[in-house]
Formats: C-alpha cells, structure tokens, sequence
C-alpha cells in the first residue's frame, strides 16, 4: 500500500492519499476458495488488504464509531463485512452454495 500526504493548505489541513493493488489478493483468494480446509477449528477466513481495512476504519469513524483497529469492535464489524455479498471475493472458506460467494 502507497500512502501519500498531501498539503491542502498553509493552515496545516492535508489529506491522505493511500493507493493499493487488490488484484493479487483477490485472485489468491480466488484459488484458495478451490481447495478447501483441512481443519473446522482454525480456519482461514479471508485475505484482506490493507486498503480495505484503512477503508472499513474510515467508514466506522464517519458514522461515529470511534472504534480501534484489532479492537473487538473492529472483529465485530469486520465479521459484519465478511458476511455482506459484496465482500464475498475477500472470503477463501466460502462454500459455493452460499449466493455471492464463489469464483
């Protein structure tokens, strides 16, 4: 992930840019999803990039959560992520009768 800091004024306001691939995540996830697990216990959920996640906190403190990463809070939100369809390609534990979830 690039991060980028931008100077928006001479009143100290700036912005931050973060740019990232996720295509390599997303086609990994992709060939994981085919092979499935070996254990029900410590399973692999989902490979998420890190822009995804800096999104996801950004989200929350907008809508007031002030919420800290690898909180329980946070678990709980991106639970709530993980179940949304349109985040299914995030997921690699999918099983392929569940709509959204798939190739």
């Amino acid at each position: 992930m690039q991060t980028e800091i931008v100077k928006l004024t001479e009143k100290r306001n700036i912005a931050v840019y973060s740019l990232d691939d996720v295509e390599p995540y997303l086609e990994r996830n992709k060939v994981l999803r085919g092979m499935g697990q070996k254990s029900d216990v410590m399973r692999h959920i989902a490979s998420i990039p890190n822009i995804i996640m800096v999104q996801w906190l950004n989200e929350a403190w907008q809508r007031g959560r002030n919420v800290r990463y690898l909180s329980p809070e946070w678990n709980e939100i991106v639970a709530e992520k993980l179940r949304d369809p349109e985040w299914a390609k995030l997921r690699v534990d999918a099983p392929s009768h569940v709509v959204g979830y798939g190739s």
